[in-house]
């Protein structure tokens, strides 16, 4: 296979050599379940409970806090549906943006289906949504706001804390999307004030299949999968428990060397936002331009079709995506450059660059070569 520029890690990102050999004795050797009582069995239990604490301490949280999922869609489901149900006694009125991940969107049109009530807060120029706005769409039967920590298509950072701190205060359940923070941004649950997260493994060099629901001590969540008695009664299913052990591991690996990583990452992705100001006429980055996620940078580019520039960055060798992983091959414009206030036709021009741990300023430098030809000649 010829060498390729990777700018898409906001999809998902490349297991990391320690993830995979920790993982290796429970894809080949130790074949236990953990709900067993037998040797073998309980050599799994116990594997499973070190993952478990080993992520707790990553997080700043306790292990009862931990929930093993299959990702971030589940995470955030179990979340919005779980809490939702749970309190309906209370209310049946929702918070969220406009900008959320689709995981939360559809949960929330589901929920609306079912009888509840959901608000969906607008966003600035930038992304970013208005702690005030928020405060003032509480209602006496809120239950529950959910608020992404980052976003997945334009990086984005929200007031995260600012708004769960108003939940907290109003006694009001806070759940954020992390998924795209996780590995990215420091991440303390009890300090951002949150009573749920939801994080993916594959974003930060984990396996895929497995994910996270942190769930506050004394928060009640109604159970999303029913059978088994696995993960304290609330998740039925065999654990995952290579998916564990090696989300473990690259959650420590992500949080021991977060700084040095984000900052050299940064630097790359401001590289590639002023190469492409300056080469790129009329191009329009979008998102706050501080107060984004460091691996970051996306662009529309104005008389240009998003889907003739992915194609041709990809015969150029060079992988990046028009937005959300999740919703390629839809057809209709973006949802979070739409709330940013763009056109359907400016919409659908996204070019979303996500970089990583791997890429070099090499790349960069090629990228910045590659592209603004390509732009040139779709204009024409």
């Amino acid at each position: 296979m010829r060498n390729r520029i990777y700018l898409d890690h906001a999809a998902t990102t490349g297991l990391s050599p320690e993830a995979l050999r920790e993982m290796m004795p429970f894809l080949t050797e130790c074949m236990g379940n953990p709900s067993s009582i037998h040797g073998t069995g309980r050599e799994a239990a116990m594997a499973l409970m070190k993952a478990r604490k080993r992520i707790a301490e990553a997080l700043g949280a306790e292990p009862s806090e931990i929930y093993f999922t299959s990702g971030g869609s589940e995470s955030d489901n179990w979340a919005l549906k779980g809490a939702a149900f749970a309190n309906r006694a209370r209310g049946r009125h929702i918070i969220t943006t406009q900008i959320e991940h689709h995981a939360v969107l559809h949960t929330c049109q589901w929920l609306e289906r079912q009888g509840f009530e959901v608000t969906y807060l607008p966003v600035d120029g930038r992304g970013r949504t208005d702690p005030e706005t928020a405060e003032r769409a509480i209602r006496p039967d809120t239950v529950l706001i959910s608020v992404m920590t980052a976003n997945n298509e334009i990086g984005t950072i929200q007031p995260v804390a600012e708004i769960a701190g108003i939940a907290r205060e109003r006694g009001i359940l806070f759940h954020t999307d992390a998924v795209q923070a996780a590995g990215a941004l420091p991440l303390h649950p009890a300090e951002m004030q949150a009573d749920l997260m939801s994080l993916s493994a594959h974003k930060f060099h984990g396996p895929r299949g497995i994910g996270l629901l942190w769930v506050r001590r004394g928060v009640r969540i109604d159970p999303l999968i029913h059978g088994g008695a696995q993960e304290r009664g609330l998740r039925a299913g065999t654990e995952n428990l290579a998916g564990a052990v090696g989300m473990a591991a690259a959650l420590e690996r992500a949080v021991r060397d977060l700084p040095e990583r984000t900052r050299n990452i940064a630097g790359l992705r401001d590289l590639l936002i002023r190469g492409i100001q300056e080469a790129v006429p009329e191009a329009k980055l979008n998102g706050d331009p501080v107060r984004r996620l460091p691996g970051n940078a996306h662009f529309t580019f104005p008389g240009v079709d998003g889907e003739a520039l992915l194609l041709r960055l990809d015969l150029a060798g060079i992988a990046c995506s028009g937005g959300s992983a999740c919703t390629a091959g839809a057809t209709e414009p973006s949802h979070v450059l739409t709330a940013l206030g763009q056109t359907p036709e400016e919409s659908r021009g996204g070019l979303r660059m996500t970089l990583g741990e791997e890429n070099t300023e090499e790349e960069i430098r090629e990228v910045l070569r590659v592209l603004p030809p390509i732009v040139k000649e779709l204009r024409r």
